[in-house]
């Protein structure tokens, strides 16, 4: 029951989380959003739900701002989002504020670098794009928050396995609210779905038949490149699919990184995408189709599946619906017929403390609220309504995105790939969609693995922790 009763909390952190926007190299920013509150009558029911319940600690925070470091904003932006129902609990329980420290994504690194140096005081940072944890504790970017949350109350035991399995060095680095099953979706259009005489993969998935070989079959069906009948597009599937075998390409089980592309799980995956290359089920590198994505596609039923991030509809719905078309709809990422499990990609919401921070115990306190909205059921049933109003989501877009969850919550594997190293992250990156692009399997497994693993080795060294 309580995993039905989280769901929308997963939408509302990802939607919070994900959702990326361009921003200069200001210092701070203010946010022209900032009057942009909750939804009706929301401030009221989590401000009673708050006072009401023992979840939270009550104490008096000395200092009520924390400093939000990232390229997108916790608070109200363009997305169209209301107030997020963690902040409106921050607000109410603390008197706090969440001040946004705007950067880049791809400066975001080399600027921490130098906050961190010059004494900013910068308080918190998004793990949650996979490529902070462990490589930014082995740079001393960041610190434990052993002082501050302890993983074992009943606000965190939900999710005290995961962060356990992420100690480094004796230590809890990585703050992770929730395992995250929106990593990839596999989005569509029903219209063409329906006009070339294919069974709708919502209806596969709920009689258990949405897997590789239904997945391929459409495909073999719909494309027709002369015709401009596209197959697969975009970046996500390639990663999308290794997610489906269980075996991600770089784990942590033990304390240790794992390099798990020898497995037959990663052999398996491969050699598919090879078949779906050879069948011309691929449409990036297509002639008349480019070496760009082009989500238009499908809403203009010139292509069939387009895996993605599902922060794609975490925007208002006359902008997701301008990108895909009125008739766009998402499932899981099929699964694969071989594995023992229905495994999906999963991604995490999860933060950091940052050297040097000026409110630690401000930080602890936030991700707290943001616990509390998983965790009450009222203040989730506010945040549910809040959510649908923002995005305009259908119930059956809802339910949809609550399987997915549940397959992330049932079945979690975590893919550690950028958390390496920046070289690690590209060869592998790079390498592991060479199959979907002609390349046989063994050739890059032969010429890769060994330099994963020396990349793995270097800084499973740096673990000192037995």
């Amino acid at each position: 029951m309580r995993k039905i009763v989280m769901f929308i909390s997963a939408l509302l952190l990802t939607a919070n989380t994900v959702f990326l926007t361009a921003c200069g190299n200001e210092k701070s920013s203010s946010n022209p959003y900032a009057n942009v509150d909750a939804g009706e009558g929301v401030r009221e029911k989590i401000s009673e739900r708050v006072n009401d319940s023992d979840l939270l600690e009550d104490v008096e925070l000395e200092n009520k701002t924390i400093k939000w470091f990232s390229d997108w904003n916790i608070n109200p932006d363009e997305s169209g989002k209301s107030k997020p129902p963690e902040v409106v609990v921050f607000e109410e329980k603390y008197g706090g504020k969440i001040e946004w420290v705007k950067c880049t994504y791809e400066d975001r690194y080399e600027r921490l670098a130098k906050m961190i140096n010059s004494g900013d005081g910068i308080d918190f940072f998004y793990a949650g794009n996979m490529d902070t944890f462990p490589k930014g504790v082995i740079r001393g970017m960041f610190v434990s928050v052993d002082e501050y949350i302890d993983f074992s109350t009943p606000l965190w035991k939900d999710v005290q396995a995961v962060n356990d399995s992420l100690i480094w060095n004796g230590k809890h680095y990585c703050t992770v609210l929730q395992t995250l099953g929106d990593k990839t979706g596999c989005v569509y259009n029903r219209k063409t779905i329906q006009e070339a005489g294919l069974q709708d993969p919502a209806e596969l998935y709920a009689k258990g038949e949405w897997n590789w070989n239904t997945f391929h079959d459409m495909l073999k069906s719909f494309v027709d490149v002369e015709n401009q009948r596209y197959g697969i597009d975009g970046w996500w599937f390639e990663f999308g699919l290794m997610g489906t075998t269980g075996k991600v390409p770089v784990a942590i089980e033990n304390g240790k990184l794992v390099n798990n592309i020898g497995t037959p799980e990663m052999e398996r995956v491969q050699n598919f995408m090879y078949s779906l290359y050879q069948t011309n089920c691929i449409a990036v590198g297509q002639k008349d189709f480019g070496w760009e994505s082009r989500p238009e596609y499908i809403g203009e039923g010139k292509t069939l599946f387009y895996p993605v991030g599902l922060y794609e509809f975490y925007k208002t719905s006359d902008q997701w619906k301008e990108r895909f078309g009125d008739d766009v709809f998402f499932v899981p990422m099929p699964k694969d017929p071989e594995a023992d499990k229905y495994y999906v990609p999963v991604g995490m919401d999860a933060y950091v403390f940052i050297k040097g921070g000026s409110n630690p115990e401000g930080v602890a306190k936030y991700l707290e609220c943001k616990r509390f909205t998983l965790l009450d059921v009222e203040t989730k049933a506010v945040a549910d309504k809040q959510f649908k109003s923002d995005y305009g989501w259908t119930d059956e877009m809802v339910e949809m995105q609550h399987e997915m969850q549940v397959l992330a919550e049932k079945n979690p594997s975590l893919d550690f790939s950028m958390g390496v190293s920046s070289d690690c992250n590209e060869l592998l990156d790079n390498n592991l969609r060479y199959t979907s692009r002609g390349t046989p399997w063994n050739e890059t497994y032969d010429s890769i693995n060994a330099v994963i693993d020396t990349y793995i080795d270097e800084v499973n060294e740096t673990n000192t922790d037995e």
